[in-house]
């Protein structure tokens, strides 16, 4: 009697305690939130604990307020029954953060340019944090199937940790 080899169609991971912990350069998480007022409360608990899981912890102040102010612009756009989408990647020294809405571009362009600057109202807070940060930020139409309105923001690491220090009056090099 021959004895054959057991075949799985399951892949089996590798032992988790094998597995290298968390760093920077492997934080990448996206989640979808229904456009609610609670939302960005959870945006921003999801996001501080993905910083502190990937030793971001100094760039957590910014990257917080970052998130709930896109979130809560978001959720002000979307139709009440539709979902925001959030991705949060930490790329090349800076945490990138993206977030989708279900608000479609004006095909007028009138309604297009104050559609964009109630959008930029909204979004004052962020600006000035991400000023400070030394970042970038965005908005613009989604190029992904559904439409909808895509916004964006980079905190460099350095930038946002400065931020924090900033916070409470010290300046780090």
């Amino acid at each position: 009697m021959s004895s054959s080899p057991a075949v799985s169609a399951c892949p089996i991971s590798a032992d988790v305690r094998d597995a290298a912990p968390p760093s920077p350069d492997t934080l990448a998480y996206s989640f979808t939130l229904p456009a609610g007022p609670v939302s960005s409360r959870i945006a921003r608990a999801a996001t501080r604990v993905a910083l502190q899981a990937h030793g971001l912890e100094g760039m957590t102040e910014a990257a917080v307020q970052v998130v709930a102010e896109l979130a809560a612009c978001a959720c002000r756009f979307t139709p009440d029954d539709a979902s925001v989408y959030v991705s949060l990647r930490f790329r090349e020294g800076a945490l990138r953060v993206i977030l989708y809405d279900g608000h479609p571009r004006h095909s007028h362009p009138r309604l297009a340019a104050a559609c964009d600057a109630r959008r930029r109202a909204a979004l004052r807070v962020l600006a000035c944090v991400v000023r400070v940060c030394e970042g970038d930020w965005g908005f613009g139409e989604a190029r992904e199937p559904g439409g909808g309105t895509r916004m964006w923001a980079v905190l460099p690491w350095r930038g946002a940790r400065d931020f924090a220090a900033v916070g409470v009056g010290v300046r780090k090099g």
